[in-house]
């Protein structure tokens, strides 16, 4: 079987309650086991929902999938191995059987679910290093091109010094808002 070599979104069926709980695990053995550069994201779908109890409001966060974590990985023998090996995980949703390797959800299904969340695909890369030029493509600054003076390749966000009236100004942007200039 040809192993997929970029990040793609599975989900994984937990124990129901214990999808928090599953979520810290993957993110302890994704640690601890070095494999950062496979394991990137993992989601518990839920949403904040209002209640009034005893005449107070308060808000919880209720299960949009109970029972269901997603995870952005890149599949490999040990990932997969690791992931599914998890306290608390049952198995990948789409894998047909022992041995087999699940089915990735298609990019639409993600961005459907996340933008539900409130939650965006993160775009963990882009082209460019600091003292480089970027054009602002969304965003208040949007149409202006800076420099960029920092980098946060964690969080994907950059720091970009633009002229403004003849003065320069700071702006912490994600790295989805700028393309590089050619």
């Amino acid at each position: 079987m040809v192993e997929s070599a970029e990040k793609q979104w599975y989900v994984l069926h937990t124990y129901s309650g214990y999808e928090n709980r599953v979520k810290a695990n993957i993110e302890s053995r994704k640690e601890s086991m070095g494999m950062s550069n496979y394991i990137f994201r993992v989601v518990v779908p839920e949403q904040e929902e209002h209640e009034v109890k005893n005449g107070k409001d308060k808000i919880k966060m209720d299960k949009t999938f109970p029972g269901y974590v997603l995870i952005q990985m890149v599949m490999t023998d040990e990932s997969w191995y690791i992931v599914r090996n998890t306290p608390g995980v049952t198995g990948f949703i789409g894998s047909h059987g022992q041995g087999s390797k699940p089915t990735p959800l298609l990019p639409e299904e993600v961005e459907l679910i996340l933008s539900r969340l409130d939650q965006t695909p993160e775009t963990k890369e882009i082209d460019a290093k600091v003292g480089d030029t970027v054009t602002i493509i969304d965003g208040a600054f949007s149409g202006l091109s800076g420099k960029i003076v920092e980098m946060d390749n964690e969080k994907a966000k950059l720091k970009v010094d633009i002229d403004m009236f003849g003065r320069e100004t700071s702006a912490e942007l994600d790295f989805k808002q700028v393309k590089p200039v050619e």
